[in-house]
């Protein structure tokens, strides 16, 4: 087998395969997920990259074919990856965040005729296919990295990766470096999608050039929380860390919290990231400053001061001493900050530099292998992108306009020139020979569309750009004409310019009067903010805007109509300062409940001492008013968290449309503190009240009824059963996958506990229909509802006080994944107040039979486990107290995860 074709020094697929292999069972990949790291080998993920390529080849495989890869970062996305390469295919990658809508004309623009992606995706990819839809290839379900095999589908109508492996690995192809590796494509809502192809030798010119810097090293732990299907992190984040014998490591989302957790748990060396994740780091690092008082900010700032003058003045470094106890906290081992896909502003750089950490930026486009210049620990300017990777005859600056005769001129500065670039690690070009031509010049070097400078020392320094395609803070692409004409679809709109200010994507709007009068708004701007967001919710979320501006003067154009566009910052400017914030309407009662009350009263002084430019009013669209983009969230949950001990996750920040949906979703979360049952009792509707002999007898015919067809169906079996408490009360505490838990923990309950057992049910689902009622009386279910915790916690409590058992899942919404996800403290809360066995129950196979994706279930294995009863008194001492909730809940999902076999 030709596993180290070394072709000329270009790093093959099969180079590095061959690399992983050589480091035997030391970790490549580190996936963090809960409180575990779980490491996959060097030796490991070489062994299954080498086994799929030989399977994906025997499946008909050809070379230069390509196949997709549309899933979040996992090892699995990283072995395909690498077997896609050694096998001679080319690899698609698609953004794992965009809508599934948006991804299936790119898949098939591309021709794929295979797709590696998840079970999430693919119940919302089929039926978006004209023609034969693709082959679907599953990344997600279990896997042991020893175990050879298939592990079986995970869902119908795909096939599981593992079933692709081959028994032993053949031989591979040899690799020609000149060959495609990589095909890049732009997003298909704003018209036929552009794409190009990037070679095995152009990613390797730059994965070489970086790892021939000795910044990344062997003992290095780089933690990367951007989508592998940009050229940013796959060249610097997956390809050069696993070149240089690093560990990769992937946090469990994308959040403060969990960035944050993955940083200590993996304990990493460096991240990698975007300008508007390390915005977002600082400014949650002095959000937790500011509410310490003003005296702790004072100190700070004086500190960080002293820390920055030190470095410019003399080069000293004395961050990390002087702020240890915020390393501790952030990441204890933490010494390096790579920045990317955009601009990395000299302050930013400065205050995070003054903390202790070593920033590196540079500059680059996809087109080229993304990285082209770069500033090193030894040779840096801040503000500055460093030098050439390549060589300083590898980069030059054009001084003259070539803006079809206009004066877009007239803004630069005199030495800025476009930066235009050439080297091995450059594209050949666009899969658009109309896009080809105007890329490139006629001596081939590849015109950039930004301005910039050289200084005397080589240094690089952009200025602005000349293209019409916008690079957002978060390095996403924006083309502005195509999304001009999705937004200009408003009847309300005459004009609209799209344009980048400070980070976030605006839009300079001239209104049509006839229609704004006739729409009977009274306030232009509620109107402007109604239509903009309907207009950008179907679109990605780096497309849609956040913000805008009025302007009854028409926006300027040149004379073949296009917009003059470095004339817009200002006249935004301009717009947005001749219109004073609009006031907000009267409150009513319940709005001012809503802040006068625990936890709205401090949330809304945190939001108004956060955005003091912005207008916070509860009517207010986080993103549309306040900019709250996906990055932002990471450090606003990351201060609430700490001021509120709870955590929003991303499905229930989807939800929010406004600051009040904010303010109730913190006032209703679960940790919040649980006000005293009503006068009228816990149960004022009677759902716990003793059944009649009739109502009695039809509860247990529906429960037998129910059992016999979950075994039927799904060969309900119970392990550790003769451990249940022979009758009530008990509390049973499982895990939520699927709708299907309840009936099959009442299946494979004895009948005792069965006929003992209370439930909690959705009011919305099971209580809004009258008919449903009387079922849920028989078969023992009371109403709970979210947005009354207190009120749903009191209801169970008191069915175990009254000697009934209690059936409760901690999670309170179904894992998307499988994986058993974080308890939420309310279980804490009824343990509190209960004196009686726990018994945790481990249930398996619901989710492949039904996750919650599908709307009906497939025949599949269920077992469920039942552990050891845990006496509730006891567990309450062991967590520190009745006060102690979370821990509780800790508790028992620990004793849940003991209960899961490999």
């Amino acid at each position: 087998m030709n596993d180290r074709a070394e072709s000329g020094g270009v790093l093959t697929p099969q180079r590095l395969i061959a690399e992983l292999a050589a480091r035997g069972e030391r970790p490549a990949v580190v996936t963090v997920i809960g409180d575990e790291a779980t490491s996959w080998s060097g030796a490991a993920i070489a062994e299954k990259a080498r086994l799929l390529a030989s399977g994906l080849i025997a499946a008909g495989v050809a070379p230069g074919e390509p196949v997709g890869l549309y899933g979040a970062n996992r090892p699995e996305w990283v072995v395909a990856r690498l077997a896609l390469g050694a096998a001679g295919a080319l690899a698609a990658p698609f953004d794992d965040l965009l809508p599934e809508a948006e991804i299936a004309p790119l898949i098939a623009h591309c021709g794929c005729r295979r797709v590696f992606t998840t079970a999430g995706h693919l119940a919302e990819l089929r039926g978006l296919f004209e023609g034969d839809e693709p082959e679907w290839i599953l990344l997600d379900g279990a896997f042991d990295p020893g175990a050879p095999g298939d592990s079986g589908a995970t869902s119908e109508g795909a096939r599981a990766w593992q079933s692709l492996l081959a028994a032993s690995a053949g031989p591979l192809p040899e690799v020609d470096p000149g060959a495609p590796a990589m095909i890049v494509t732009t997003s298909g809502t704003t018209g036929r999608p552009k794409s190009f192809t990037l070679s095995h030798a152009n990613l390797s010119a730059n994965v070489q050039a970086i790892r021939a810097l000795g910044v990344i090293g062997e003992s290095d732990r780089a933690l990367l929380p951007l989508p592998l299907d940009n050229v940013y992190p796959t060249v610097v984040g997956l390809l050069c860390v696993l070149h240089s014998g690093s560990t990769l490591v992937f946090p469990e989302e994308i959040t403060g919290p969990q960035i944050v957790k993955a940083l200590k748990i993996g304990r990493a060396t460096l991240l990698i990231g975007v300008p508007r994740l390390y915005a977002a780091v600082l400014g949650g690092i002095e959000g937790r400053v500011a509410a310490r008082g003003r005296l702790a900010r004072l100190l700070f700032d004086r500190l960080l001061a002293l820390s920055i003058a030190l470095q410019r003045r003399w080069g000293l470094r004395p961050g990390r001493r002087l702020f240890g106890g915020l390393h501790q906290q952030v990441g204890p081992e933490l010494r390096l900050l790579i920045s990317g896909g955009a601009k990395l502003e000299p302050e930013l750089i400065w205050r995070l530099e003054g903390l202790g950490w070593e920033v590196l930026s540079g500059y680059g486009l996809s087109e080229v292998g993304s990285v082209y210049t770069a500033n090193l620990p030894w040779a840096k300017k801040i503000g500055s992108e460093g030098r050439p990777l390549h060589g300083p005859g590898s980069l030059r600056i054009v001084e003259q306009s070539d803006a079809e005769g206009e004066d877009e001129s007239e803004a630069w500065e005199p030495g800025e020139g476009e930066v235009q670039l050439k080297g091995p690690s450059m594209l050949a070009g666009y899969d658009n020979a109309e896009a080809t031509a105007a890329a490139f010049t006629e001596d081939g070097w590849f015109r950039t569309g930004d301005l910039g400078r050289v200084d005397d020392e080589g240094y690089v320094w952009i200025t602005g750009r000349l293209k019409e395609m916008i690079v957002l803070a978060g390095g996403k692409n924006v083309f502005p004409e195509p999304l001009e004409a999705i937004y200009r679809a408003s009847p309300f709109i005459e004009e609209i310019a799209v344009l980048e200010v400070r980070g976030d994507l605006v839009g300079l709007i001239v209104p049509e009067p006839e229609a704004v009068r006739a729409s009977g708004y009274s306030r232009v701007e509620d109107l402007f903010r109604v239509a903009l967001a309907d207009i950008g919710r179907p679109l990605p979320a780096f497309q849609r805007l956040s913000g805008f501006a009025l302007t009854r003067e028409p926006i300027p154009r040149t004379r073949l109509g296009k917009y003059r566009r470095f004339l817009l910052p200002a006249l935004f400017e301009q717009a947005r300062a001749a219109k004073a914030p609009a006031a907000e309407a009267p409150l009513s009662e319940a709005d001012r409940a809503l802040l006068q009350g625990w936890p709205g009263n401090e949330l809304w002084a945190l939001l108004q001492a956060r955005y003091p430019d912005k207008p916070v009013r509860l009517d207010a669209d986080p993103q549309l008013d306040l900019g709250i983009d996906s990055l932002e969230w990471v450090s606003l949950t990351l201060e609430l968290e700490r001021r509120f001990g709870l955590r929003l996750g991303e499905e229930r920040i989807a939800e929010i449309r406004s600051l009040r949906d904010l303010v109730q979703a913190v006032a209703e979360a679960p940790s919040a503190p649980a006000e005293g049952a009503a006068e009228s009792g816990p149960d004022p509707e009677g759902w716990l009240r003793p059944r009649g002999p009739g109502t009695a007898l039809l509860g247990r015919g529906l429960h037998a009824a129910s059992a016999g067809v979950m075994r039927l169906l799904f060969g309900v079996r119970g392990e550790g059963r003769e451990t249940i408490p022979a009758g009530p009360p008990c509390l049973f505490v499982a895990n939520h996958v699927s709708d299907l838990d309840p009936l099959v923990l009442a299946a494979a309950l004895p009948p005792a506990q069965r006929d003992a057992l209370h439930w909690g049910g959705d009011r919305v689902r099971l209580f809004e229909k009258a008919a449903l009622r009387p079922l849920a009386r028989a078969l023992k279910v009371f109403p709970v509802d979210d947005r009354m915790p207190a009120t749903s916690l009191a209801l169970a409590g008191e069915a175990l006080r009254l000697g009934g058992s209690l059936a409760w899942f901690p999670e309170s919404w179904r894992s998307p994944d499988g994986r058993l996800q974080d308890f939420l403290p309310g279980v804490g809360r009824i343990v509190a107040g209960y004196d009686g066995p726990i018994v945790p129950v481990l249930i398996e196979g619901t989710f492949e039979a039904m996750p919650r994706s599908r709307r009906w279930p497939k025949r599949h294995p269920v077992t469920l486990r039942f552990g050891a009863p845990i006496e509730a008194r006891a567990l309450v001492r062991r967590c520190g107290g009745e006060e102690a909730v979370q821990e509780i809940a800790d508790a028992l999902k620990e004793a849940l995860a003991a209960l899961n076999r490999p």
